[in-house]
Protein backbone atom coordinates (compact mmCIF):
# COMPACT_ATOMS: atom_id res chain seq x y z
CA UNK A 1 0.00 0.00 0.00
CA UNK A 2 2.79 2.41 0.56
CA UNK A 3 3.48 2.88 -3.11
CA UNK A 4 0.99 4.87 -3.26
CA UNK A 5 2.10 7.56 -1.14
CA UNK A 6 2.86 10.23 -4.28
CA UNK A 7 -1.05 9.35 -5.37
CA UNK A 8 -3.37 12.42 -5.05
CA UNK A 9 -6.33 11.12 -3.67
CA UNK A 10 -9.88 12.45 -4.38
CA UNK A 11 -13.37 11.54 -3.78
CA UNK A 12 -16.77 12.46 -5.61
CA UNK A 13 -19.92 13.28 -3.21
CA UNK A 14 -23.60 12.50 -3.98
CA UNK A 15 -22.82 10.09 -6.61
CA UNK A 16 -25.03 6.86 -6.09
CA UNK A 17 -29.10 7.94 -5.50
CA UNK A 18 -30.03 8.33 -1.49
CA UNK A 19 -26.66 8.06 -0.28
CA UNK A 20 -26.06 11.23 1.12
CA UNK A 21 -29.68 11.22 2.55
CA UNK A 22 -28.97 7.87 4.26
CA UNK A 23 -25.55 9.50 5.66
CA UNK A 24 -27.19 12.82 7.17
CA UNK A 25 -25.37 14.29 4.82
CA UNK A 26 -27.53 15.90 2.40
CA UNK A 27 -28.17 19.58 4.25
CA UNK A 28 -24.54 20.21 4.17
CA UNK A 29 -24.88 20.62 0.07
CA UNK A 30 -27.45 23.74 0.83
CA UNK A 31 -25.26 25.92 -0.65
CA UNK A 32 -23.67 23.53 -3.77
CA UNK A 33 -25.48 24.18 -6.97
CA UNK A 34 -24.82 21.60 -9.48
CA UNK A 35 -26.49 21.90 -13.28
CA UNK A 36 -27.48 18.42 -12.67
CA UNK A 37 -29.90 18.00 -9.93
CA UNK A 38 -29.51 14.14 -10.13
CA UNK A 39 -25.69 14.19 -10.51
CA UNK A 40 -22.98 14.09 -8.08
CA UNK A 41 -22.75 17.42 -5.85
CA UNK A 42 -18.89 18.01 -6.24
CA UNK A 43 -15.69 16.04 -5.12
CA UNK A 44 -13.51 16.31 -1.90
CA UNK A 45 -9.52 15.80 -1.29
CA UNK A 46 -8.42 12.81 0.84
CA UNK A 47 -5.03 13.33 0.26
CA UNK A 48 -2.80 15.27 -0.96
CA UNK A 49 1.36 14.40 -1.11
CA UNK A 50 3.75 17.05 0.85
CA UNK A 51 1.09 18.70 2.25
CA UNK A 52 1.60 19.70 6.06
CA UNK A 53 -1.86 19.88 7.32
CA UNK A 54 -4.06 16.91 7.90
CA UNK A 55 -4.43 16.21 4.36
CA UNK A 56 -0.37 15.13 3.73
CA UNK A 57 -1.19 12.23 6.22
CA UNK A 58 -1.04 8.88 4.27
CA UNK A 59 -4.30 7.41 4.84
CA UNK A 60 -4.54 4.18 2.91
CA UNK A 61 -4.58 0.62 4.58
CA UNK A 62 -5.53 -2.83 2.69
CA UNK A 63 -5.97 -4.66 6.37
CA UNK A 64 -6.79 -2.33 9.43
CA UNK A 65 -9.02 0.88 9.90
CA UNK A 66 -8.07 2.76 13.36
CA UNK A 67 -10.84 4.84 14.68
CA UNK A 68 -9.85 7.71 16.19
CA UNK A 69 -9.06 8.99 19.41
CA UNK A 70 -12.66 10.80 19.76
CA UNK A 71 -15.92 9.21 20.10
CA UNK A 72 -17.98 9.36 17.47
CA UNK A 73 -19.64 7.34 14.94
CA UNK A 74 -17.50 5.90 11.84
CA UNK A 75 -19.25 4.08 9.08
CA UNK A 76 -18.22 2.39 6.35
CA UNK A 77 -18.46 3.73 2.71
CA UNK A 78 -17.88 0.61 0.51
CA UNK A 79 -17.28 2.29 -3.17
CA UNK A 80 -15.18 1.61 -6.29
CA UNK A 81 -11.68 3.84 -6.48
CA UNK A 82 -10.13 4.33 -9.55
CA UNK A 83 -6.70 4.11 -9.95
CA UNK A 84 -5.95 6.89 -12.99
CA UNK A 85 -3.22 8.53 -14.82
CA UNK A 86 -3.57 12.98 -14.98
CA UNK A 87 -2.88 15.12 -18.05
CA UNK A 88 -2.44 18.85 -17.72
CA UNK A 89 -2.29 21.56 -20.33
CA UNK A 90 0.67 24.25 -19.49
CA UNK A 91 -1.52 26.19 -17.56
CA UNK A 92 -1.97 22.95 -14.54
CA UNK A 93 -5.55 22.36 -15.85
CA UNK A 94 -6.28 19.27 -16.20
CA UNK A 95 -7.10 17.87 -19.76
CA UNK A 96 -7.67 14.27 -19.18
CA UNK A 97 -8.93 11.41 -16.29
CA UNK A 98 -7.90 8.36 -17.82
CA UNK A 99 -8.61 5.23 -15.23
CA UNK A 100 -6.55 2.52 -16.03
CA UNK A 101 -7.48 -0.10 -12.87
CA UNK A 102 -10.03 -0.33 -10.42
CA UNK A 103 -10.66 -1.68 -7.40
CA UNK A 104 -12.45 -1.87 -3.73
CA UNK A 105 -12.28 1.04 -1.39
CA UNK A 106 -13.52 1.85 2.03
CA UNK A 107 -14.21 5.64 1.93
CA UNK A 108 -14.69 5.28 5.91
CA UNK A 109 -15.93 8.27 7.11
CA UNK A 110 -16.87 10.37 10.30
CA UNK A 111 -20.19 11.01 11.72
CA UNK A 112 -19.52 14.47 12.67
CA UNK A 113 -20.74 18.46 11.90
CA UNK A 114 -17.62 19.57 9.97
CA UNK A 115 -17.13 22.47 7.56
CA UNK A 116 -15.22 20.78 4.39
CA UNK A 117 -16.24 16.76 3.56
CA UNK A 118 -12.38 16.24 3.60
CA UNK A 119 -12.09 16.78 7.98
CA UNK A 120 -14.60 13.64 7.76
CA UNK A 121 -12.58 11.55 5.78
CA UNK A 122 -8.65 11.66 7.09
CA UNK A 123 -7.94 11.15 10.63
CA UNK A 124 -4.82 9.49 10.05
CA UNK A 125 -3.15 6.17 9.18
CA UNK A 126 -4.95 3.23 8.31
CA UNK A 127 -8.27 5.37 7.86
CA UNK A 128 -9.26 4.36 4.58
CA UNK A 129 -9.23 1.32 2.98
CA UNK A 130 -8.32 -0.10 -0.59
CA UNK A 131 -7.82 -3.73 -1.91
CA UNK A 132 -4.10 -5.05 -2.48
CA UNK A 133 -6.34 -6.71 -6.04
CA UNK A 134 -7.17 -4.36 -8.50
CA UNK A 135 -8.35 -4.95 -11.59
CA UNK A 136 -6.98 -3.74 -15.40
CA UNK A 137 -9.73 -1.42 -16.79
CA UNK A 138 -9.86 -2.37 -20.78
CA UNK A 139 -12.07 0.89 -21.99
CA UNK A 140 -13.87 2.86 -19.27
CA UNK A 141 -17.00 3.09 -21.89
CA UNK A 142 -19.83 1.40 -21.73
CA UNK A 143 -19.56 -2.29 -22.43
CA UNK A 144 -15.87 -2.34 -21.47
CA UNK A 145 -14.56 -4.88 -18.25
CA UNK A 146 -16.67 -2.69 -15.41
CA UNK A 147 -20.14 -3.02 -16.88
CA UNK A 148 -20.47 -6.80 -15.22
CA UNK A 149 -19.61 -5.65 -11.81
CA UNK A 150 -21.14 -5.72 -8.79
CA UNK A 151 -20.24 -3.76 -5.32
CA UNK A 152 -21.14 -5.83 -1.68
CA UNK A 153 -20.13 -5.07 1.68
CA UNK A 154 -20.70 -6.27 4.97
CA UNK A 155 -19.70 -6.65 8.80
CA UNK A 156 -18.69 -9.06 10.69
CA UNK A 157 -19.54 -9.02 14.58
CA UNK A 158 -19.29 -11.98 17.17
CA UNK A 159 -19.23 -14.08 14.17
CA UNK A 160 -22.43 -13.26 13.06
CA UNK A 161 -21.66 -11.60 9.18
CA UNK A 162 -23.98 -8.93 7.95
CA UNK A 163 -24.57 -7.07 4.50
CA UNK A 164 -23.80 -3.56 5.16
CA UNK A 165 -24.33 -1.61 1.88
CA UNK A 166 -26.71 -3.11 -0.82
CA UNK A 167 -25.01 -5.51 -3.18
CA UNK A 168 -25.86 -2.87 -6.84
CA UNK A 169 -24.27 -3.05 -10.36
CA UNK A 170 -21.61 -0.26 -10.88
CA UNK A 171 -23.41 0.35 -13.86
CA UNK A 172 -26.34 2.16 -11.11
CA UNK A 173 -23.90 4.69 -10.19
CA UNK A 174 -25.59 8.39 -11.09
CA UNK A 175 -22.49 9.30 -13.67
CA UNK A 176 -20.03 6.52 -14.93
CA UNK A 177 -17.80 5.69 -17.72
CA UNK A 178 -17.40 9.16 -20.04
CA UNK A 179 -19.57 10.83 -18.16
CA UNK A 180 -17.92 10.19 -15.20
CA UNK A 181 -14.25 11.30 -16.21
CA UNK A 182 -15.16 14.10 -18.15
CA UNK A 183 -17.21 15.44 -15.33
CA UNK A 184 -14.28 14.77 -12.93
CA UNK A 185 -12.55 16.74 -15.62
CA UNK A 186 -14.63 19.91 -15.30
CA UNK A 187 -15.48 19.57 -11.73
CA UNK A 188 -11.34 19.72 -10.73
CA UNK A 189 -10.99 22.68 -13.25
CA UNK A 190 -13.83 24.76 -11.46
CA UNK A 191 -14.57 23.71 -8.29
CA UNK A 192 -14.46 26.55 -5.57
CA UNK A 193 -14.23 27.32 -1.85
CA UNK A 194 -17.62 26.61 -0.85
CA UNK A 195 -19.65 24.95 1.47
CA UNK A 196 -18.31 21.00 2.08
CA UNK A 197 -16.02 21.76 -1.26
CA UNK A 198 -12.90 22.85 -1.74
CA UNK A 199 -10.31 24.25 -4.69
CA UNK A 200 -8.78 21.16 -5.55
CA UNK A 201 -7.57 22.59 -8.68
CA UNK A 202 -5.36 24.91 -6.47
CA UNK A 203 -4.00 22.29 -4.22
CA UNK A 204 -2.94 19.95 -7.39
CA UNK A 205 -0.72 23.04 -9.06
CA UNK A 206 0.32 23.27 -5.13
CA UNK A 207 1.47 20.03 -5.54
CA UNK A 208 3.42 20.16 -8.65
CA UNK A 209 0.48 18.81 -10.82
CA UNK A 210 0.90 15.28 -9.98
CA UNK A 211 0.12 12.90 -12.32
CA UNK A 212 -1.49 9.77 -10.80
CA UNK A 213 -4.32 9.71 -8.59
CA UNK A 214 -6.87 7.48 -6.58
CA UNK A 215 -10.50 8.50 -7.29
CA UNK A 216 -12.77 6.81 -5.55
CA UNK A 217 -16.06 7.25 -7.27
CA UNK A 218 -19.22 7.23 -4.44
CA UNK A 219 -20.72 5.36 -1.61
CA UNK A 220 -23.77 3.11 -2.65
CA UNK A 221 -26.80 2.52 -1.01
CA UNK A 222 -26.76 0.76 3.11
CA UNK A 223 -28.84 -1.85 3.72
CA UNK A 224 -31.40 -0.96 7.17
CA UNK A 225 -28.37 -2.84 9.55
CA UNK A 226 -25.66 -0.56 7.17
CA UNK A 227 -27.57 2.84 7.97
CA UNK A 228 -28.28 2.56 11.36
CA UNK A 229 -24.75 0.37 12.78
CA UNK A 230 -21.23 1.97 13.27
CA UNK A 231 -17.98 0.59 13.38
CA UNK A 232 -16.26 -0.93 16.62
CA UNK A 233 -13.50 -2.84 17.80
CA UNK A 234 -12.73 -5.84 16.72
CA UNK A 235 -15.31 -5.48 14.13
CA UNK A 236 -14.42 -7.25 10.47
CA UNK A 237 -14.73 -4.92 7.46
CA UNK A 238 -15.26 -6.53 4.11
CA UNK A 239 -16.08 -4.49 0.58
CA UNK A 240 -16.03 -6.90 -2.43
CA UNK A 241 -16.41 -5.93 -6.40
CA UNK A 242 -17.34 -8.91 -8.32
CA UNK A 243 -17.42 -10.14 -11.87
CA UNK A 244 -21.23 -10.82 -11.92
CA UNK A 245 -20.83 -13.35 -14.81
CA UNK A 246 -19.19 -15.41 -12.59
CA UNK A 247 -20.51 -14.90 -8.95
CA UNK A 248 -23.78 -14.87 -7.53
CA UNK A 249 -24.55 -12.73 -4.59
CA UNK A 250 -25.05 -15.34 -1.96
CA UNK A 251 -21.40 -17.18 -2.95
CA UNK A 252 -19.99 -13.77 -2.02
CA UNK A 253 -21.96 -13.83 0.96
CA UNK A 254 -20.82 -17.56 1.57
CA UNK A 255 -16.88 -16.45 0.64
CA UNK A 256 -17.28 -13.50 2.95
CA UNK A 257 -18.39 -15.84 6.20
CA UNK A 258 -15.39 -18.28 5.20
CA UNK A 259 -12.55 -16.13 5.12
CA UNK A 260 -11.95 -17.18 1.01
CA UNK A 261 -13.01 -13.93 -1.03
CA UNK A 262 -10.54 -14.42 -3.59
CA UNK A 263 -10.46 -15.29 -7.29
CA UNK A 264 -10.38 -14.64 -10.61
CA UNK A 265 -13.15 -11.85 -11.25
CA UNK A 266 -12.70 -10.35 -7.68
CA UNK A 267 -11.40 -7.26 -5.37
CA UNK A 268 -12.11 -7.70 -2.24
CA UNK A 269 -10.73 -5.34 1.02
CA UNK A 270 -10.72 -6.92 4.06
CA UNK A 271 -9.91 -4.48 7.69
CA UNK A 272 -9.87 -5.26 10.71
CA UNK A 273 -11.62 -2.28 13.21
CA UNK A 274 -8.76 -1.08 15.73
CA UNK A 275 -9.13 1.72 18.40
CA UNK A 276 -6.23 3.78 18.14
Amino acid sequence: MAHYNEYVGFGVAGNFALHLEQAGESVDFKEVITDDPNGPKGMFPFYIPNRTDFLGIYPLSSDTIILPPQECHVQIEPEVALICDLEYDTLGNITHILPQFFGAYNDCSLRIDAPKISHKKNWGPCSKGLSPTLIPIDSFTAGGIMDTYRIASFLKRDEIVMRYGEDVELTGYSYFHEKLSDWMRHQINIQTNVGPLEPIHAYLKEAGCPTKAIISIGATRYTHFGERHFLHEKDEISVVLYDSCRYAPDTILSMVSRKSCEGEGISALVQRVERG
